[in-house]
């Protein structure tokens, strides 16, 4: 009798998942882009072409911002298809890496595509490029109709920033010795230098469009940890800086839109406070309020958002504060308010982190992230290690399905 019961109410509960999420059956289907391989392979975008076509991209190399063989590449998968084509080089500046990816479709149909080249293998030497195509779903590598690089001159900062970080600084103690207060003047002199206030700055998460055509690319500085936005009011023939989002340790920006025109911005954690770390907009994200903390946990991680059609939001984060072993998708329906729902994977002998999110036109959340696996032992040959990225496709009621909080 028991046993019955617990099945009857299992079987309710399931129901109940599907009326929620509009009567659909939960939905999961996985694969990767390609198979594992022993390079680099990190920091993925993807959008849905206006036929329907999924476009990933990423970047490949034997390293990161320290390999010179470092490109980005790209790979496709026909609407209908099971199957992903052979990776093709989107982007290469030889002798130089070229790093974070994320892409965009603009409201006349054309494909963007985002990402960072290193100078002088250092983060903080990097300037974001840019190229844009209006010949994207043919076979192969989008023909590009332009690129460019992005330059960026933000309103001098140092002040705001400096008292930021002496705030951070004052409540952790490796800042008391000779050699934090050191690292500290250093900080500050970067603070004040127009270089390093104009330079180094990166995408990660994908650019939102705003109702009133005003795009806003997410980017962040490895030289100060914090974010900002490329800003284009005219379709992206020029870009403007705004004012930066000022909590030193969060950086890659993901924004959301509530109903009321409140521009939030997730960012990852990159400082000792281990959580996701949030900032709002309410002039449609030139200025930024107080960067705080929410009850998500970060573990110095990637994340990424998407605002759904029904006004449900959902972001994709690692749930730990110390690994990149689990990779979470956390529902909000009262837009970022709290959180009720999340679904894990999680294995330990692997890392799923940096994800890119969107929603199809046909409602499929689509997602993609860096799958790193150790490969099992065969034929009396050790493990080995291995690297994709993995595409994964679900609906609202699948995520439901998972771990309630």
């Amino acid at each position: 009798m028991k046993h019955a019961f617990v099945l009857m109410l299992t079987a309710l509960t399931m129901l109940l998942w599907v009326a929620a999420a509009g009567a659909e059956p939960p939905f999961y289907k996985a694969e990767l882009v390609f198979p594992l391989q022993d390079q680099h392979n990190h920091a993925a975008g993807i959008v849905e072409c206006p036929n329907g076509d999924l476009l990933v991209s990423w970047y490949r190399g034997s390293g990161e911002r320290s390999a010179d063989d470092v490109a980005v590449y790209g790979a496709r998968r026909r609407k209908g298809s099971q199957r992903w084509c052979e990776p093709f080089l989107m982007a290469d500046h030889p002798g130089f890496p070229d790093c974070n990816t994320c892409m965009m479709i603009d409201r006349q149909d054309r494909l963007w595509l985002f990402w960072p080249i290193i100078l002088d293998n250092h983060w903080e030497s990097c300037l974001t490029n840019y190229k844009i195509s209006s010949h994207y779903t043919g076979d192969g590598c989008p023909r590009w109709d332009r690129e460019r690089v992005m330059f960026l001159k933000p309103d001098d900062f140092s002040k705001e920033l400096i008292a930021d970080a002496e705030k951070e600084a004052a409540n952790l103690p490796e800042f008391k010795s000779p050699a934090g207060k050191k690292l500290l003047e250093e900080f500050k002199q970067r603070a004040r230098s127009k270089l390093y206030q104009r330079l180094g700055w990166q995408p990660r998460c994908k650019p939102t469009i705003l109702p009133s055509g005003r795009i806003l690319l997410p980017l962040y500085s490895d030289t100060f940890s914090i974010g900002i936005m490329a800003v284009s009011d005219d379709g992206g023939a020029s870009w403007y800086a705004s004012k930066p989002l000022l909590g030193v340790g969060a950086i890659q920006p993901t924004v959301l839109r509530r109903n009321d025109g409140t521009l939030v911005a997730y960012m990852r954690e990159n400082g000792p406070k281990q959580h996701i770390r949030i900032s709002q907009s309410k002039d449609d994200g030139i200025h930024w309020g107080p960067v705080g903390v929410i009850e998500l946990p970060n573990p110095g991680a990637g994340i990424d958002g998407v605002r759904l059609a029904n006004g449900h939001w959902l972001l994709i984060y690692n749930d730990t504060t110390r690994s990149r072993a689990s990779l979470a998708a956390s529902l909000s329906h009262d837009e970022g308010r709290t959180w009720k729902w999340t679904h894990l994977e999680k294995h330990r002998s692997g890392a799923y982190h940096y994800p890119a999110i969107i929603q199809g036109r046909d409602g499929t959340i689509q997602l993609v992230y860096s799958y790193y696996v150790r490969r099992p032992a065969a034929a009396g040959k050790p493990g080995r290690e291995g690297q994709s990225i993995k595409h994964v496709a679900v609906n609202e009621a699948w995520i439901q399905a998972g771990d309630e909080k």
